[in-house]
């Protein structure tokens, strides 16, 4: 039986963030203490747990069809694979931060500085585009300590909250690139790997729409019915039923979770009662 095999960090935010999809989408894992492969019992998928920066290159030479990576990794790593979904999660920003007080003219402030980093090739590219000509020094782990011990005289790192900035009295000055996890594939996989990727992406798309929207259902007298189903967007067209109480209707639909609050004011104003928002398991659209 043909199975996929996916890479995925074997720790940390993005490992958390990446099985929390998975299982929303109905894969369970047989995982064991330490164990760096696992199956699944319910999808012909298999996972391997690596460092997110062996990612890349594990799908590129095809030990793995899949993986879940930050594009930030990815582009560092420069290889040709398929992004076969943004998935919106482990959010965060490659930015150059030099220290707190230093002015800042511009870019340029950077000709000649010596920049810490673990992203070199991002950053090279960068400078080479908008002419800068800087002295990269590639250094692991603790790259915001640089400038406090005299290694570098700026920064280029991720940046997701801003307080590990903060606590070395560092200022964010260009934002280079904004980063989120992706589904990356090999290029060219057979058809029936294909077709089981189509499936897990189906699944994905399901759980990210419910994730994204809530179901609404609320009561409204007949003569205002008309105004708010105006204001409900549906994901056709709100459903109406009829209340025991003939001048009253209950009305059904889907509202995305950013409007809300927006919409919510709005029924109130045109006389909804009773409003109910429930969480949505999966949405198949």
């Amino acid at each position: 039986m043909t199975t996929l095999r996916i890479a995925l960090q074997k720790k940390g935010r993005l490992h958390d963030d990446s099985m929390a999809l998975l299982k929303e989408a109905g894969i369970k894992f047989n995982i064991g203490s330490g164990k760096l492969v696992a199956s699944s019992p319910n999808f012909p998928i298999e996972v391997l747990f690596l460092r997110d920066d062996d990612i890349p290159q594990t799908v590129a030479d095809k030990v793995a069809d899949l993986g879940i990576v930050g594009e930030n990794e990815l582009f560092e790593k420069g290889f040709e694979l398929t992004v076969a979904k943004p998935l919106g999660f482990s959010k965060c920003r490659l930015s150059l931060a030099i220290p707190k007080g230093f002015d800042y003219p511009g870019i340029s402030f950077f000709n000649g500085k010596k920049v810490a980093t673990s992203y070199p090739g991002i950053i090279k590219k960068y400078f080479k585009e908008k002419g800068i000509q800087g002295d990269i020094h590639e250094i692991a782990g603790s790259v915001e300590i640089a400038p406090g011990i005299g290694l570098a005289d700026a920064i280029f790192d991720i940046v997701s909250s801003g307080s590990t900035l903060v606590a070395n009295q560092l200022k964010e000055v260009e934002v280079v690139m904004q980063s989120e996890a992706v589904l990356v594939a090999t290029p060219n996989l057979s058809p029936e790997k294909q077709a089981l990727l189509d499936q897990l992406i189906f699944r994905i798309n399901a759980v990210k729409a419910a994730n994204s929207n809530k179901y609404i259902l609320l009561n409204a007298p007949n003569n205002k019915v008309a105004d708010i189903v105006k204001i409900l967007p549906g994901m056709k067209s709100p459903t109406v039923l009829p209340l025991a109480n003939g001048e009253w209707s209950s009305i059904h639909s889907v509202i995305q979770e950013g409007k809300f609050w927006e919409i919510i004011g709005q029924l109130k104003a045109n006389g909804a009662e009773g409003i109910l928002i429930i969480p949505i398991e999966k949405m198949i659209l």
